[in-house]
């Protein structure tokens, strides 16, 4: 099997602050990896060094392509979707507009989006700003999977949403994962559950444990790892 996203001896300094401190790891071709970790340990830096968001040394490869030096237009062109932590809809912009800026492809994936999220083609012409953060979320959601890129990064996506929607969104994601492959941050482990095939968790912007999924279910692990019971 092919690593779509190889990430050896990261690291980030921002402000003086040494946040990654030698990040090592591996997503195969059409796996689901969840990246967890306290808050604060660099799981958002993470995503953003691999976007080259921040500035970084270390080495990062994306299907095959050393993108280490790549700015982030051209690391997303190579077929990386986006998802940020606080979703950065343009909230003066309506539904349409916010998925017309994300057209990356000659025959962006319309049907497909609507079909995930029905409700976004129902608002169109809302302004995203008025849309409720589970909405926001959506058009979020939406504008990475326009374009049917091969690798999807996405940071908190169950954040803040209520219950119904973090089950509603992880549906989409589940049905999202059977032909893309995924790095995802998330502190829902209900959500971790459902999606992923294996953890990566971080603890002072460093790999502490690698495993399956099947390790969450581990009380004292988790409990040592991430302070919370399985």
């Amino acid at each position: 099997m092919s690593t779509a996203i190889d990430i050896s001896d990261l690291h980030v300094t921002i402000g003086g602050s040494h946040i990654l401190q030698g990040v090592s790891l591996q997503v195969a071709s059409g796996e689901v990896v969840a990246l967890l970790g306290r808050n604060g340990v660099g799981k958002t830096t993470t995503l953003r060094a691999l976007m080259g968001l921040v500035p970084r040394t270390g080495a990062v490869r994306v299907r095959d392509q050393d993108v280490t030096r790549w700015p982030p237009h051209r690391i997303a062109r190579l077929g990386v979707a986006y998802v940020p932590e606080d979703r950065d809809v343009f909230s003066a912009l309506t539904v349409g507009e916010n998925l017309r800026l994300a057209e990356q492809v000659a025959a962006p994936n319309y049907d497909g989006v609507y079909e995930l999220f029905p409700e976004l083609r129902q608002r169109t012409r809302q302004r995203a700003g008025t849309l409720s953060g589970g909405q926001q979320q959506m058009v979020a959601v939406a504008r990475a999977l326009l374009n049917e890129w091969p690798v999807l990064v996405v940071d908190e996506p169950s954040k803040g949403l209520a219950p119904r929607l973090v089950s509603e969104l992880t549906d989409v994601l589940a049905r999202v994962s059977a032909t893309t492959t995924m790095l995802v941050v998330e502190q829902n482990l209900a959500v971790v559950r459902r999606l992923a095939q294996r953890v990566v968790v971080l603890d002072h912007g460093a790999v502490v444990h690698q495993g399956p999924v099947a390790d969450l279910e581990d009380a004292r692990l988790m409990r040592q790892l991430l302070g919370v019971s399985a």
